[in-house]
């Protein structure tokens, strides 16, 4: 069940949409001003598997380069408000990542690396032509919509940014913040809190 709060921080009140308490911190659909960080579930040792799962079924066969781009984009996508709370929820929504990512087996032989490519991303890491983007496709499709403005091209995939009307490219959205004793700290603060497994 959802429900409005505010949260405060620096003095300033943070309005959201926030549903029940993940693992510490506050989840949410939406941020009510722009600008404003979206309050997030912490990146707990299922998050850091949704994360690993995601760029591993869909660059498993890519470089580390590869792998950071996919997880780039996982990671803009919890910084929006267009997108669920939470990098599981991100990753397994509907039509958005390979069919079965949150089940299928891995192989053992992989694993490690993609994890290493995980734990750098949560603690800050992004891929640099990723930039802002939002969205991928297989490089071998091509679309022909304007508002698709493409910015890398690695790991099999095309990563691209959607302009508005005019063309502009969108802005960079502030970094996700979790809930944590009584304040609000980033993603990768929190991820730091952790133990040295992610758990």
């Amino acid at each position: 069940m959802t429900f409005h709060a505010g949260i405060r921080r620096g003095g300033t009140a943070l309005a959201a949409v926030v549903a029940a308490s993940v693992s510490g911190c506050q989840s949410m659909t939406r941020t009510a001003a722009l600008g404003e960080p979206k309050v997030v579930a912490a990146p707990t040792a299922r998050e850091k598997e949704c994360l690993t799962r995601g760029m591993y079924f869909e660059a498993n066969r890519s470089d580390d380069d590869g792998l950071m781009a996919v997880g780039t984009v996982i990671m803009n996508r919890l910084n929006s408000p267009d997108y669920p709370a939470s990098i599981c929820g991100i990753v397994g929504a509907p039509r958005q990542f390979a069919a079965g990512v949150l089940t299928k087996p891995m192989k053992d032989s992989e694993k490690e690396r993609v994890e290493r490519v995980a734990v750098a991303l949560l603690a800050g890491k992004r891929h640099p032509g990723v930039k802002n983007a939002l969205h991928f496709h297989v490089a071998g499709r091509t679309y022909g919509y304007p508002n698709m403005h493409y910015v890398a091209l690695t790991g099999g995939n095309r990563f691209y940014e959607k302009t508005d009307r005019a063309g502009n490219r969108p802005a960079k959205l502030p970094e996700a913040v979790c809930k944590k004793d009584g304040g609000l700290v980033p993603v990768k603060v929190a991820f730091a809190a952790l133990s040295p497994e992610g758990e």
